[in-house]
């Protein structure tokens, strides 16, 4: 009987893993190289979600397997030493992990290298296990409300003031590049890839904030403070910056009327993301009266929201994304580099994509103030709306919203 070994992390066991165990073995006994937590901490930056005891156990249970070991190699190719060790007949490979460098190994070797669809077994839904992390990820993601750039110091040294957000339940797809701080969100996925550790909010964000700001991050880059401590700061949360990138001051609000007054008002509309090689910094005019009208705007948010006064708030929101588009236009004509203008396949640009989008929803019935998430250029509409409920029953595309309290 020939040998034949594949090699994977199989952190998140699913059937589609089994069904490529059963594939493989139709060509000979089956042995199983699996990455070390060492090295999927290295090689994918983040830790495992059962550690290599716990796995090997999982691999070596299911039937289509003679025996599986810990890979003691590294990187991509960290099964060399198991290879050597146990000299197959085949390495099997399926066609997400084929490589032009695998193949050249096996050819150095005299082994045969078998490259198999991700075809999943009859009557099963094709699954992997990215997917799945992202479909059990509780990691929380934020909507910014008011005074969103207030946290960059080359904005707050004109004026201080407040940034407003709240933090989210991912009930729905958070997408990459729409505007819900995805890189910061990413970056605590690292380090916690389903769920926030329990652990003092402010000081979690504060964590997540120094992690992804280190002082060798290659694009010199500062990402604002208002994203980490949107993320880890259950409920409504306003933070104060007076030119540092950390807020002087943070308040929150966890009064359930508030939340559930915010929850029946706000919806997101899905648009498209925000492009590759989208700038919406460039063309910024940032002067004092426009960052004062900012910081105003978001002081007015904050009382009609504590007031629950529907209109006031609506007012303030509208206000505040006004003022943000003021000082930095690109959010929603985004300035698109000349490579992506050639290679794109758009025939529309970004900035018509958007302001079409504005213009629909701007006149639906019930629609009260929009702006866009984040840094804008693309992603969602987030609207203020008379009723969340009926708005999304006449609008099937509408997201509902659920904001996160402690504990979730």
């Amino acid at each position: 009987m020939k040998k034949v070994f594949v090699s994977g992390c199989y952190d998140l066991l699913h059937s589609g893993h089994v069904e490529f165990f059963r594939q493989a073995a139709q060509y000979g006994d089956l042995y199983v190289g699996i990455g070390s937590d060492e090295t999927i901490l290295h090689y994918k930056n983040h830790k495992t979600l059962y550690n290599e005891k716990e796995r090997l156990f999982m691999v070596k249970a299911i039937r289509y397997v003679k025996d599986a070991y810990i890979n003691a190699g590294s990187g991509i190719m960290d099964f060399i030493p198991t290879v050597d060790f146990l000299k197959p007949d085949i390495l099997v490979v399926n066609e997400d992990g084929a490589s032009e460098e695998k193949r050249r190994f096996c050819e150095e070797r005299g082994m045969e290298y078998i490259v198999l669809k991700r075809d999943p077994h009859e009557g099963l839904e094709a699954h992997s296990s990215t997917s799945l992390k992202e479909q059990i990820c509780t990691i929380p993601t934020r909507l910014d409300l008011a005074g969103t750039w207030i946290d960059q110091p080359y904005v707050s040294c004109y004026a201080p003031g407040w940034a407003i957000t709240v933090s989210l339940v991912p009930t729905f797809e958070v997408r990459e590049r729409c505007g819900l701080s995805t890189s910061t969100r990413n970056m605590i996925k690292r380090i916690w890839p389903l769920k926030l550790p329990d652990m003092d909010p402010e000081m979690l964000a504060r964590l997540v904030f120094c992690f992804e700001n280190h002082p060798e991050r290659e694009d010199g880059i500062v990402s604002g403070a208002q994203d980490a401590i949107g993320i880890c700061v259950p409920g409504l949360c306003r933070h104060y910056y007076d030119n540092h990138f950390w807020p002087d001051k943070i308040e929150t609000c966890e009064d359930e009327s508030i939340l559930q007054w915010l929850e029946s008002h706000l919806v997101m509309i899905p648009m498209e993301p925000r492009r590759p090689g989208c700038s919406v910094v460039e063309g910024k005019d940032i002067t004092e009266p426009k960052v004062k009208a900012l910081a105003a705007a978001a002081d007015r948010c904050w009382d009609a929201i504590m007031k629950k006064d529907l209109m006031a708030f609506a007012e303030a929101y509208r206000d505040s994304f006004n003022a943000q588009v003021a000082m930095f236009p690109a959010m929603i004509n985004p300035v698109e580099s000349l490579e992506f203008r050639v290679e794109s396949s758009f025939k529309v640009e970004s900035g018509k994509i958007i302001q079409s989008c504005i213009e629909k929803y701007s006149k639906e019935p019930g629609v009260l103030a929009w702006k866009m998430p984040g840094a804008g250029g693309g992603g969602y509409l987030a609207c203020v709306v008379e009723d969340a409920e009926s708005f999304a029953i006449n609008h099937k595309e509408t997201i509902r919203l659920t904001i996160r309290r402690s504990g979730m």
